[in-house]
């Protein structure tokens, strides 16, 4: 009787301690690997690092658009970009133009 309380003293503990040790232990796992973890984390921040570049080049290729609109409706329209225009319309080239045909 006296061996099983101080077996139960020593067991009861233990036991404890072991599944207190495996919960934390998930829950470190999961902190690292799982769904919403550092691993995760770290694959999101790649990710929107690529995006804002992606972003940044758009956004630089708009405002070049919009620049080059704006000189073909301002008053006084670019002459330069209003004859680039037309020779890509109507499939011109000026008499001092070199032409590079590519197969």
């Amino acid at each position: 009787m006296v061996i099983r309380r101080r077996v139960r003293s020593v067991l009861m503990p233990l036991a404890l301690y072991a599944v207190s040790g495996l919960v934390v232990g998930y829950f470190v796992h999961q902190a690292e690997g799982g769904n919403r973890g550092l691993e995760a984390k770290r694959a999101l921040k790649i990710q929107a690092y690529g995006l804002n570049q992606e972003l940044a080049a758009v956004k630089a290729d708009r405002a070049e658009w919009e620049h080059r609109v704006a000189l073909l409706r301002s008053d006084q329209i670019d002459r330069d970009l209003l004859e680039e225009r037309a020779r890509v319309v109507l499939g011109r080239v000026h008499a001092n133009d070199v032409v590079v045909i590519d197969p």
